[in-house]
């Protein structure tokens, strides 16, 4: 049994939880009379210097990110071995995981000061190395930050194959119906399909013309291909078998390693109810999950293990959140506000645990949780979320 508390003492928020899912759903808000606590955050954040941007640890990022696609690439050409390429296509992924983040990064303004700059590094980072249009990217991404796991809302939690809730389990039909009945055991090869489907929705958001630069986007995308397909079918020795299956593990392990570092983020993190009035502070960290600091999480999580510090401060410089984290958890904890952080095995058994209850109504099973609520409707004192048992 695992269990863990979101203290939100003295904050103006009702927080319930749904009737049969011990899940923390933020409600409403009462206006805020005090102080605005996150001017008063981020004031000792720029105090720190921890917004302005890091020209030389970007420098760096970059082109040590090109050298390690570039490596692949000349492993790719050279050597004849298949099994030895399965083995290149893995790394591959993993260098398409990295420019991703790079890609997040100037997505966020992180880079630059200037917004053009960060585009051109975006695009030429995703549409051009990874294959995804950058302006749809940000799209959704920008909703997400502004809502996180928020119903109706937040596009991260409205997925077509998983269910965050058991309003959308019921609601699911034909095969996603049985995907959520079972999705704790569906979950990882999902992930899978993550970076094929980036793609496919990246085609059709240009498609249909939804791009603020669509013909700079569907070039760039377009060159990708050429050089993908035409450097493994063309140039390199696999035959076309072996250039296939080089494609589909590249793909696939590139979507499990990039989702495997997204999902710890918000899954299994409190729901907050469409249009909640909560502040923005208290809604930025009570979603979010922290992954445990340490060199090997930060390079593998390109910075978003520090997922709280990132909601709180998207600008900021990911080389900074580190430092930053010492300021806002202080900080959280003088206001009572939970700031919740663990390992990344935990989270995923955490993620895995809800999502298994979520589906236990398609299974013909009622969970069996305890509503652990200590509060009233001007704050919530504790809220003790336990581990699912089914």
């Amino acid at each position: 049994m695992l269990e863990r508390e979101f203290s939100v003492s003295n904050s103006p928020i009702t927080v319930t939880l749904d009737d049969n899912l011990e899940r923390p759903l933020v409600k409403s808000a009462t206006p805020l009379t005090k102080v605005n606590e996150y001017a008063e955050l981020k004031q000792l954040i720029k105090k720190k210097g921890l917004l302005e941007k890091q020209p030389r640890f970007y420098t760096y990022k970059i082109l040590s990110t090109v050298g390690l696609l570039a490596l692949s690439i000349a492993f790719l050409l050279l050597v004849n071995n298949f099994w030895l390429q399965l083995l290149n296509a893995a790394f591959l992924a993993f260098v398409f995981g990295q420019i991703g983040f790079l890609g997040h990064d100037g997505g966020h303004r992180q880079i630059f000061n200037k917004t053009w700059k960060n585009d051109i590094v975006t695009l030429l980072q995703g549409n051009l190395l990874v294959g995804m249009s950058y302006s749809w990217w940000n799209d959704k991404h920008n909703a997400h930050h502004s809502h996180p796991n928020e119903v109706d809302m937040d596009p991260d939690i409205a997925l077509p194959a998983i269910s965050f809730s058991e309003e959308q389990a019921l609601g699911k039909r034909n095969l996603f119906r049985f995907l959520a009945k079972y999705q704790a055991f569906f979950f990882f090869p999902l992930l899978t399909l993550v970076g094929i489907d980036l793609q496919r929705v990246s085609i059709a958001h240009l498609l249909k013309g939804r791009a603020r630069h669509t013909a700079s986007e569907a070039i760039f995308i377009a060159l990708h291909y050429v050089f993908y397909f035409g450097l493994v079918f063309f140039f390199s020795p696999l035959n076309l078998w072996q250039g296939i299956i080089f494609i589909l593990v590249s793909q696939m392990l590139f979507g499990l390693y990039l989702g495997s570092t997204f999902a710890p983020n918000h899954k299994g993190m409190p729901i907050m109810e469409k249009g909640s009035q909560v502040d923005f502070l208290r809604r930025q960290v009570l979603t979010a999950r922290n992954v445990t600091s340490n060199p090997f999480n930060d390079y593998m999580y390109g910075g978003l293990n520090y997922q709280i510090e990132h909601h709180l401060f998207p600008s900021m410089p990911r080389n900074n959140l580190k430092q930053a984290q010492q300021i806002i958890r202080a900080y959280c904890t003088s206001h009572s506000i939970s700031y919740y952080e663990t390992t990344s095995l935990q989270s995923f058994k955490e993620i895995l645990s809800y999502l298994h209850q979520v589906g236990a109504p398609l299974r013909g099973k009622t969970p069996s949780l305890k509503r652990v609520v200590e509060g009233n409707a001007v704050g919530i004192k504790s809220l003790k979320q336990s581990s699912f048992t089914k």
